[in-house]
């Protein structure tokens, strides 16, 4: 009884060192990833803070940028700048994708942005039964070699929701994406409606 007590001992710690030493790790690869995320946009950021003049041609190669778009729009918004980001960025879509592109960067997901994403479809449901519609934005997205997904080919990711008076670059609740859902095995449909009932619906 001694040694199974001892046995069961031994099991429940070794999982609260893996716990803690998960919890230690991921916390630092965030801080790593947040000052990468900062030293992207910290030319843009002191030209703003310092009242430098900008155009739409200063802005651009932000905004083409997936991992810069969506923080570039914030940073404009708080300097009520907004006027000069580029129009054929300035749409839901265009925001979405950025939003997915730096959740997929989060070492807890990818740990990297994605190689290739394209826009498939948007998803639209009756929310509550009373024409209260909802949408979803449902990309697909894929890995080049030597990433680890890469032999999964194209992989599905949604984000949302968003409704009728939504704007471009609203913060978007459910931005997710199970690395097993692959384009050729579940629909936009489906993998929209599994965010929908999984993550938006519980938080």
């Amino acid at each position: 009884m001694k040694v199974i007590l001892i046995v069961i001992g031994i099991i429940i710690l070794t999982i609260v060192v893996f716990v803690i030493y998960r919890v230690v790790i991921i916390k630092r690869q965030s801080s790593k990833l947040n000052a990468q995320r900062f030293d992207r946009i910290e030319e843009l950021y002191n030209k703003l803070e310092s009242g430098h003049p900008l155009v739409e041609q200063d802005i651009l190669p932000y905004a083409e940028n997936l991992l810069t778009r969506e923080t570039t729009f914030q940073l404009l918004s708080d300097h009520n700048k907004t006027h000069i980001f580029p129009k054929e960025y300035h749409t839901l879509i265009r925001g979405a994708e950025s939003s997915l592109a730096n959740w997929l960067e989060f070492p807890t997901e990818l740990d990297a942005c994605p190689d290739n994403i394209e826009h498939l479809e948007r998803v639209t449901w009756d929310f509550d039964g009373k024409n209260n519609l909802v949408h979803y934005e449902v990309f697909k997205y894929r890995m080049n070699e030597p990433h680890w997904a890469a032999k999964d080919g194209w992989i599905l990711g949604v984000v949302g929701p968003y409704f009728d008076d939504s704007k471009p670059y609203d913060i978007p609740q459910a931005t997710f994406s199970r690395t097993s859902s692959k384009l050729d095995e579940v629909t936009p449909y489906e993998e929209a409606k599994w965010v929908h009932e999984n993550i938006s619906m519980q938080r």
